[in-house]
């Protein structure tokens, strides 16, 4: 069978005679983002020379839709004089007629790799091109990359780390296709989560059963659910008045997500003096005042470093049998994402906090704790500092279960990348799980956005499903260590 699809690399041939090296022995070349026409130009030139005069994979020239997608970066390799002696372009990942997808879903693909022959026998330029593209990648958001690569070079790049998909036949010759495994969410959740079950292991036993690793719990002896979170020092030193809002708002959407609203708040603040801790205390008053919600006491230290920390007690909505908790998912559930899209990154934190509480109305704000009475889900948590992938993680860690989440379905902003979005605080979404098929959802607020956008079974971690089937391991284990609830 024979597919239409990009080249990465191009057939090994004899060797010709050594690149240029500098005066230290190493090559003469350097890799830069191409700029302009000329550089496109002379990486098109360059493609020709390869892929149609010398290896003859296309009988006059090799363009493609891509070339014309504003979203492609090329990559360059440069002699000393500015000679372009290697290339590669990367791009959100073409549908199988070649055309450029209208939505960046996050796979992006690597192809048109090409080495000028006289730059081939120092070696190097090909790898440092791939190893770039792969950095490139992933900084454009992507949480998928791969490429079709010439079945000659699959050992290449297997030592670059890259793993085989499947063999293919393309434009005659033998490929394979080849993914590199990107791991941003799972880097994520280790950093953040993953020491949590050692920690909190002795503690757990004083939680209520079924709700071992809940951001909240009920508080044996009343009708209470409780939550507590602090902010990173960092944050309230670098922006006070932003981390009391925050404080406020992390404590009543591990509320909501337990589908109960705020009654009351604690606070425990540290600040150098009393300047700096008026504002973050105006930062947590604005955003009590905002949700409608009392600060019935707290300390406050001064003369120390800045430090943030808010306990938040709240009651279940009285159409839910109980509080909602992380862990009740089960295979066969479908999995569901409710969020609200508006806003935007907050200054300072883009593509790690999406703003969409500060420009609402309190109304607004208020509603957001009905989504979970409204949904009676089977389990659900709010998305915190892991990003929604991540917290889907702990709530099937937490179910004792796996989840397959569909990426084109998640409801997404138009003004965040991928990678970003599904890795971010976005300020208020819940990720929660229902028996299949759901019995319908009440009314939720206007201004958020949900869709069912996967399912839960049976396994561990979770996968990200693309629209060509696969499905590619972004938590590989469990996220917190702290097991089933």
């Amino acid at each position: 069978m024979t597919l239409d699809l990009p080249v990465l690399t191009g057939v090994r041939r004899p060797a010709p005679p050594a690149a240029p090296t500098g005066p230290s022995g190493a090559p003469s070349w350097v890799l830069a983002e191409a700029d302009g026409p000329a550089d496109h130009a002379a990486y098109r030139r360059l493609r020709r020379e390869v892929f149609v005069a010398e290896q003859h994979l296309f009988a006059r020239d090799d363009a493609d839709l891509v070339d014309d997608d504003p979203r492609t970066v090329v990559l360059l390799a440069r002699a000393a004089d500015g000679t372009v002696v290697g290339g590669v372009r990367l791009h959100p990942a073409p549908g199988r007629d070649g055309v450029p997808p209208t939505r960046d879903l996050g796979w992006w693909r690597g192809s048109r790799l090409v080495v000028a022959p006289a730059a081939r026998r120092a070696g190097g330029v090909g790898p440092a091109l791939v190893r770039a593209a792969c950095a490139r990648a992933e900084a454009a958001g992507a949480l998928r990359f791969d490429a079709v690569v010439q079945a000659g070079n699959e050992r290449l790049f297997r030592r670059l780390g890259w793993r085989t998909r499947a063999a293919v036949d393309a434009h005659g010759v033998p490929h394979v296709v080849m993914d590199w495994p990107v791991d941003r969410v799972q880097r994520l959740a280790d950093a953040t989560k993953a020491a949590l079950g050692g920690l909190l292991g002795e503690l757990a036993t004083g939680v209520p059963a079924g709700y071992v690793g809940d951001d909240g719990a009920p508080v044996p002896g009343s009708d209470l659910v409780a939550a507590c979170d602090a902010i990173l020092p960092s944050m309230v030193e670098r922006d006070p008045e932003w981390a009391g809002w925050c404080a406020v708002l992390v404590n009543v959407n591990d509320l909501a997500a337990m589908g109960a609203a705020p009654v009351g708040l604690l606070d425990a603040v540290g600040a150098r003096d009393a300047s700096f801790a008026r504002r973050v205390l105006r930062g947590l008053g604005e955003a009590a005042a905002a949700w409608g919600v009392p600060v019935l006491g707290g300390h406050t230290q001064l003369g120390v470093p800045g430090a943030l920390s808010v306990t938040a007690l709240g009651r279940t909505d009285p159409a839910l049998p109980r509080p909602v908790p992380g862990g009740g998912g089960r295979p066969g559930d479908a999995l569901r994402v409710t969020a609200d899209l508006g806003g935007g990154w907050r200054p300072g934190y883009t593509g790690a906090q999406w703003d969409s509480t500060s420009h609402r109305t309190p109304a607004e704000l208020r509603a957001q704790a009905r989504v979970v009475p409204a949904l009676a889900p089977t389990a659900a948590k709010d998305v915190s500092m892991t990003g929604l992938v991540g917290t889907t993680g702990m709530l099937v860690e937490a179910s004792g279960c796996r989840a397959v989440l569909d990426v084109s379905a998640v409801p997404a902003p138009a003004g965040a990348a991928p990678g970003d979005w599904l890795t971010c605080f976005p300020g208020f979404a819940v990720v929660s799980a229902e028996r299949a098929p759901a019995p319908g959802v009440g009314a939720l607020p206007d201004h958020v956005d949900t869709a069912v956008c996967g399912a839960l079974t049976p396994g561990t971690g979770v996968g990200l499903r693309w629209p060509d089937g696969v499905v590619t391991e972004a938590v590989r284990h469990t996220v917190t260590g702290m097991g089933p609830a």
